[in-house]
């Protein structure tokens, strides 16, 4: 009878790892795509790709804009918590640093595979050009993560000192990540909060004129497409940043406390999706002035590329995803009360969000460059090949594996954020 309830326990013992191995696995199908995909990108070049002369950016520089207003965002709100003091809001507080780290490097290695000649990316650092608005931006992408990082360590340092004391694989990582610190009175966690208010502030203004604004820069500076040559540009990159930063929080924290068993706090979900909408909404009414001002500078490839999005085979795009599901299912789910406190409800809007903004970024980029420059020139067409999409697959389940690698062995469960 004992031996038989000692392999029931280890039955449900093991069942209860069951889902962690599943995702572990999952991630595993991921990278190995990714590995694939990446080594005929090596091998191929971008003849591997449906890029071409007169398309020259396409899904990895859509998704490279995407973790980049993603990292933003998630920082902004991060900033904006410690800085402010919005103690409501404090337990997402490292979620949000952890995760502009983590999409700032996606965005990285997304914009890495774009480049025709991936060995020669320390080019961009060493061979500066001060009319060049991509040699400012890498320098600031330098200094950002740098400035992430110093976040997140003020935010860990005195739950790392207290992991350090235990036994195993997460005290030792503990006792090398804390850097010999050993403070651990109140006296030195209210110092760290002081440093992540000051660090909040020096970066704020970064990563909005520096990081996605100067991301918005990029496009808004190129002359040759209408569509984007506009000031408002770099505005709408920063306020839809806030947007999706926000949304991939959201969805985070619930989800990770549904893993853990850790309660999730329904004021503190109402509040994060309150100001996603909040967001949200700026974000379109910046998009119809765009669009308004497109409309009456009667530009002829301005109007050709709202056309593109709107009626071509792309509009699926922005009707489908960016709209319907990016902008109503949201607002609808936000408006009506019975969603609106529920958990699994706002879940959904988030992610709607965060979907939503990737069909925003592909709008961006390709409808404009699918229009031709020059009269004449017949009109272009693009679709991601099967190389593009298994190493975008492959780099989102990097930053997956990397998240959950982090929530698991370090102090990043919401508890150790309640100070009073």
């Amino acid at each position: 009878m004992s031996t038989q309830l000692t392999v029931e326990q280890k039955m449900t013992k093991t069942n209860k790892k069951d889902p962690l191995t599943l995702w572990y696995v999952f991630l595993v199908i991921l990278l190995a795509l990714g590995a694939v995909a990446l080594a005929a990108r090596v091998n191929g070049g971008l003849g591997t790709t449906n890029l071409t002369s007169s398309m020259p950016w396409g899904a990895w520089v859509s998704f490279y804009i995407y973790f980049v207003g993603m990292s933003a965002g998630a920082f902004l709100l991060s900033s904006l918590i410690h800085v402010f003091d919005m103690k409501h809001l404090r337990k997402v507080g490292r979620d949000a640093t952890l995760v502009a780290i983590i999409s700032m490097i996606l965005a990285l290695c997304f914009i890495l595979l774009d480049l025709g000649r991936m060995d020669r990316f320390w080019h961009a650092l060493w061979y500066g050009n001060i009319t060049s608005v991509l040699a400012y931006e890498v320098r600031f992408y330098g200094i950002y993560i740098v400035l992430l990082l110093t976040e997140l360590y003020f935010s860990l340092r005195h739950d790392l000192i207290l992991q350090a004391k235990g036994d195993g694989l997460k005290a030792k990582i503990a006792r090398l990540l804390k850097l010999g610190s050993k403070d651990a009175t109140e006296e030195g966690r209210q110092k760290d909060w002081w440093m992540l208010k000051v660090l909040g502030g020096i970066g704020i203004p970064i990563a909005i004129f520096g990081v996605h604004g100067g991301t918005g820069l990029l496009f808004a500076v190129v002359k040759a497409q209408p569509y984007w040559n506009t000031a408002l540009f770099p505005v709408i990159f920063v306020v839809s940043a806030l947007v999706s930063g926000t949304a991939l929080v959201t969805v985070i924290y619930i989800i990770r406390n549904w893993a853990t068993g850790e309660l999730v706090e329904q004021s503190l979900v109402k509040s994060l999706a309150g100001w996603m909408i909040l967001f949200l909404v700026v974000d379109v009414g910046l998009q119809v002035f765009e669009i308004l001002v497109g409309l009456y500078g009667l530009e002829h490839q301005e109007i050709a590329t709202l056309f593109t999005i709107f009626t071509s085979r792309f509009s699926w795009s922005y009707w489908g995803v960016q709209l319907v599901i990016g902008v109503l299912i949201p607002i609808l789910l936000y408006i009506i009360s019975r969603t609106r406190n529920s958990t699994k409800g706002m879940l959904v809007a988030a992610i709607a969000v965060v979907i939503g903004i990737l069909g925003v970024r592909f709008n961006i980029v390709i409808p404009a460059l699918t229009v031709p420059v020059l009269p004449g020139l017949p009109t272009g067409y693009y679709f991601p090949t099967l190389v593009e999409w298994g190493t975008s697959l492959g780099v989102m389940g990097l930053g997956l594996l990397i998240y959950t690698v982090s929530a698991r062995y370090l102090p990043m469960d919401t508890k150790a954020n309640d100070i009073t």
